[in-house]
């Protein structure tokens, strides 16, 4: 097919995908507004050994995963219940939370979600203040130059996690216009074999049509037979 082939489609069935990309964007919207606002509450802390050399480093690499195995349990979970007074079962708690470790950066990040922005910022908080204290309280039966401490970096930062409005609206109008282009060419294959204007005759034959029968003149000619039959 050439350019103007396409073209002369999109002209003739161009509606089809503004159609199609307007309701599957607007049920993208639809199903967003539907959604339970949540928002995530994310914290940093810094894991260091006290002495600073590649055995040491190295090692600390190595436990950070068990640091994170450990502190994502029930009974950190119920720490921080019980410090925050919250009404729920650290099974619950624990639902709500991500723990994992970045290596290469020394960093376990805490990521908290929740309906309340401001809850989620104090657990996110708390738990990253369990897991310093218990950092200290393991240092204190340890010799000096075999501690690794834990040195929360900033403020928990909080955002909107759910409903991705934006995100969406643009997945569901992407879908859509691939649905509408799918159904054109489903009409076209099916009508491919169609003949209904000359520029069909001409594409279909690859010859020039130079002249054609009214359709008007076709019917009173086939009024005439009726009459004469």
């Amino acid at each position: 097919m050439e350019l103007r082939d396409y073209l002369r489609i999109l002209r003739k069935r161009g509606w089809i995908i503004l159609l199609t990309t307007l309701l599957t964007a607007t049920t993208a919207w639809g199903f967003s507004q539907m959604q339970i606002v949540e928002y995530k509450s994310s914290i940093n802390v810094f894991v260091r050994p006290e002495r600073i050399d590649n055995g040491t480093l190295l090692a600390t690499k190595q436990i950070l995963r068990g640091f994170v195995a450990f502190i994502n349990s029930r009974n950190f979970a119920q720490q921080v219940i019980t410090t925050l007074r919250l009404d729920m079962l650290p099974d619950t708690l624990k639902s709500k939370v991500t723990i994992a470790s970045k290596d290469e950066d020394y960093i376990i990040q805490i990521d908290v979600v929740d309906t309340d922005a401001g809850q989620s910022g104090r657990i996110a908080l708390e738990w990253a203040n369990q897991f310093v204290q218990w950092r200290n309280q393991d240092n204190l039966k340890q010799q000096k130059a075999d501690r690794v401490d834990a040195d929360i970096v900033q403020d928990p930062t909080t955002s909107k996690f759910k409903p991705q409005t934006t995100l969406n609206v643009a997945a569901g109008a992407i879908l859509g216009f691939l649905l509408g282009v799918i159904i054109i060419f489903f009409l076209e294959a099916i009508e491919s074999n169609i003949l209904r204007s000359p520029e069909d005759v001409e594409r279909a034959l690859g010859t020039t049509v130079i002249g054609a029968i009214p359709a008007a003149g076709a019917e009173a000619a086939r009024s005439r037979q009726k009459k004469a039959a």
